[in-house]
């Protein structure tokens, strides 16, 4: 009955928003969440207000754009898929291209919009929103969302990749823009202190660079903030803290999130 109602795009789709929603639902009912708030006191309904609005605006244009230029590209031959069967070292081999240059991309491209004028004209509106949530990954100037979001097309005219390759670049943007922004840390203590982990950025990462404006540019490692020294020096002690907070009694955390 419903067989071609929907695409396998569609359905994509529709699996990430259900496992969002599922996992937000779930952290709430549990109580989840509330020990796992980086900024306790930073929400504001006024940022939070003016986020819906931009998103909505950066959406329907960004959508827009970047939905004809796929098209264009793919209906002219400059973007196509193989499909043929892959082997799972083919598909790693293929995500980790991707994955390592997209960061290295998106570490000098947001380094690049926090020198003036630039940051005004264009970076300047994400960083409304000194404590994040999933909304500030989508409220963003156009202009912004175009140079990120136009990697993908950059990347897939150059590279002709697998399509379950495809089934997992697209996916690990949508996730990792909502967890770096979240404002809630859910990565395990020991992920700073172990030498294969410690590469990849965690929510507390990006969301230093929110609170603090400087540092901590990478998308999805640290590896070049590590490399050209723009890691904020109190990254990995701030990040133990979130832990040391959440151990504390009630009563004694509530102080602490006070002072």
């Amino acid at each position: 009955m419903f067989k071609g109602l929907m695409s396998g795009d569609d359905m994509l789709s529709l699996w990430i928003v259900l496992f969002v929603a599922t996992g937000i639902l779930s952290g709430i009912v549990t109580g989840y969440f509330r020990t796992r708030k980086i900024q306790p006191k930073g929400f504001k309904w006024k940022i939070f207000r003016n986020e819906i609005f931009f998103a909505t605006i950066t959406m329907t244009i960004v959508g827009t754009v970047m939905g004809r230029l796929s098209g264009w590209l793919n209906a002219h031959g400059w973007i196509t898929f193989n499909h043929a069967p892959a082997a799972w070292w083919q598909v790693g081999l293929e995500y980790a291209l991707y994955f390592f240059l997209f960061d290295t991309y998106f570490y000098w491209f947001h380094r690049w919009m926090h020198v003036e004028p630039i940051y005004s004209w264009v970076h300047k509106l994400h960083h409304k929103s000194t404590s994040p949530n999933v909304l500030t990954t989508l409220s963003v100037n156009p202009l912004e969302s175009v140079i990120n979001g136009g990697f993908i097309s950059i990347f897939l005219t150059i590279f002709t990749i697998h399509d379950a390759t495809a089934a997992l670049i697209f996916p690990t943007n949508i996730i990792m823009g909502l967890y770096v922004h979240s404002g809630y840390e859910f990565m395990p203590r020991w992920w700073n202190k172990s030498w294969a982990t410690k590469w990849f950025i965690t929510a507390t990462f990006h969301d230093q660079h929110h609170r603090f404006f400087t540092g901590n540019f990478g998308g999805y490692t640290t590896i070049w903030d590590r490399i050209c020294g723009t890691m904020r020096p109190k990254f990995e002690t701030d990040y133990e803290k979130n832990f040391s907070r959440r151990s504390l009694p009630a009563q004694a955390s509530a102080a602490e999130e006070a002072a």
